[in-house]
């Protein structure tokens, strides 16, 4: 692997570790990422498609060490603790519409909407639902229903599997779609959003599974040092990040993500349209 291929490789991971746990979709700015440093001319575009997956288990890595003592305490109870008990079973609830979805449409959506114009569309939509949220929940008249993950019941769970399946859609954001609408069933935001990071955990372990496992033709024992590099990047930008948004959450909200995502939508279209920028992937 060249020096040059080495640097795009890991530009790739530190976006998908910043970009994983925001609302502002890490699919979409991975594939926008991608299209602006040339990443297909160097792999082919199936390998690419892989490895953006792939290192989606840095950002994976960088949860489960943040919320280690959680998640051990959790496993060390499933037997004993009620509470530990119904988290998995909400954790497996919210896992399956996604799953099923995607099991089932990803190859149609990849053919279709793994492109920069779907993603900044996407990413235009969302910044205006978040921006709806966020205004309706300042009306002073809401109050959060579920202030904890562990008073959530099966139904929240379900509701919150359902928005995550929108995120199959490149630009929507699997984070955003969870945490928003986490808010919108009746989640405080500190409980949307932790309930977002966990959901994280079987979702992503799942893809990269899935999709190593599909496509281990295209691989081979050479492509170890790429992936390495942009799985190590994802979880070292990912850590960062996750650390950042707990601390941001508490006296903030989700606005300036949502202009941030009309903003950048509107910039790619207009790029796109005029030429300055050609967007392919």
């Amino acid at each position: 692997m060249d020096i040059i291929l080495a640097l795009k490789v890991l530009i790739m991971g530190l976006v998908e570790g910043f970009t994983e746990f925001l609302p502002i979709s890490s699919t979409g700015h991975l594939i926008l990422a991608g299209s602006l440093l040339d990443f297909t001319a160097d792999i082919t575009r199936e390998k690419a498609e892989v490895f953006e997956i792939a290192i989606q288990a840095g950002a994976i890595f960088a949860v489960c060490w943040e919320y280690r003592a959680r998640i051990g305490a959790v496993l060390r109870g499933l037997t004993s603790d009620p509470k530990a008990r119904k988290l998995v079973v909400n954790l497996a609830i919210a896992f399956v519409p996604a799953a099923l979805l995607g099991l089932f449409f990803s190859k149609m959506i990849k053919e279709k909407l793994f492109a920069p114009l779907p993603v900044a569309i996407a990413l235009i939509v969302g910044g205006f639902i978040i921006l709806w949220v966020e205004r309706r929940n300042q009306g002073g008249d809401r109050v959060a229903r579920v202030e904890s993950v562990d008073d959530m019941s099966a139904l929240d769970a379900l509701k919150i599997g359902i928005a995550q399946a929108f995120a199959l859609i490149p630009g929507t954001s699997r984070s955003g779609a969870t945490i928003i609408g986490g808010m919108m069933f009746g989640l405080s935001r500190k409980a949307a959003t932790e309930f977002s990071f966990f959901l994280a955990i079987p979702t992503l372990f799942a893809a990269t599974i899935y999709s190593l496992y599909k496509d281990r033709a295209l691989l081979s024992a050479s492509d170890i040092p790429l992936f390495s590099i942009g799985t190590v990047a994802a979880f070292v930008s990912a850590f960062l990040c996750v650390r950042w948004l707990l601390r941001y959450i508490s006296s903030h909200d989700f606005t300036v993500f949502a202009w941030y995502r009309i903003v950048f939508g509107l910039v790619v279209i207009v790029t796109g349209y005029t030429g300055w920028v050609n967007w392919t992937h």
